[in-house]
């Protein structure tokens, strides 16, 4: 042991070097992943979902005609059979669920939640794309209130199934009253769609325990309706002023940019 090499104690323990260990204000083998905002318009994308949150539009109040959507995919949601049935909790014991299980095949889950009004809709499709996506928007802009609001804005992140100039095309085309908003890249953590997706992943599909994608389909479509009888919007405290915050810091980190040279004539 190094400290005894060292001769700071003739013999130590390993749970006084924990002790020590954990007592001290610098633990260099822990750390935490983050990814640097690197999209040029980050404060001014992340700004509009924010603004919409709050229940603003260029700086003016949404109507009560108008519908903020947060809308993603919860892809590859898996299908499995355990190869002994699950055991239900008892006295003193917890549910026992068997290791070992068959794939029954994969569907994802297209969702979209209203904002201010704690909605979902949704479907469950064999995979995520264009054609998917345009499916959940139809399902939803011909459902009310939706169908016949004044806008509908739907917040996004930049997955394939809605990225880029194209996708605002094709969403204004076929739905003239829709309004797509992008995040920035990399801001997932924006959309309160995901919210959702953590509650159903905890309290639906873990532990997951399901025959096929039939019964895939049925539980997650039954959450679904049940969360919407219940629930109430999320209390979404970032605000634009937060943003700033967290973009100073992260200006304050960067390195300084390096001094001009020059060169003797």
């Amino acid at each position: 042991m190094e400290a005894v090499a060292r001769g700071v104690v003739e013999s130590i323990s390993a749970s006084t070097v924990r002790r020590w260990l954990a007592a001290d204000a610098l633990k260099p083998w822990q750390y935490r992943s983050w990814i640097y905002p690197r999209d040029p318009d980050f404060a001014t994308k992340a700004t509009r979902a924010l603004d919409l949150y709050a229940g603003f539009w260029d700086g003016t109040p949404l109507g009560e005609r108008d519908f903020v959507i947060c809308a993603d995919e919860k892809t590859s949601i898996q299908a499995r059979c355990r190869c002994h049935p699950t055991l239900p909790p008892g006295k003193a014991r917890m549910m026992r669920v068997e290791h070992e299980y068959q794939r029954k095949g994969a569907l994802a889950y297209l969702a979209a939640y209203d904002v201010h009004h704690a909605r979902v809709l949704g479907r469950l499709e064999p995979t995520t794309g264009i054609e998917p996506f345009a499916r959940l928007v139809a399902q939803v802009m011909t459902t009310e209130p939706y169908a016949s609001a004044e806008r509908v804005f739907w917040v996004v992140d930049n997955g394939c199934s809605h990225r880029g100039k194209a996708s605002i095309e094709r969403m204004t085309k076929a739905w003239p009253t829709a309004r797509l908003v992008h995040l920035p890249v990399h801001a997932s953590w924006l959309d309160q769609i995901e919210i959702f997706f953590s509650i159903l992943q905890r309290k639906v599909l873990t532990p997951n325990d399901l025959t096929d994608l039939d019964a895939l389909t049925e539980r997650v479509l039954a959450f679904q309706d049940r969360y919407n009888t219940t629930a109430t919007p999320f209390d979404w405290k970032f605000t634009r002023a937060d943003l700033d915050r967290l973009l100073e810091r992260i200006a304050a980190h960067e390195p300084a940019p390096a001094p001009a040279t020059t060169t003797a004539a």
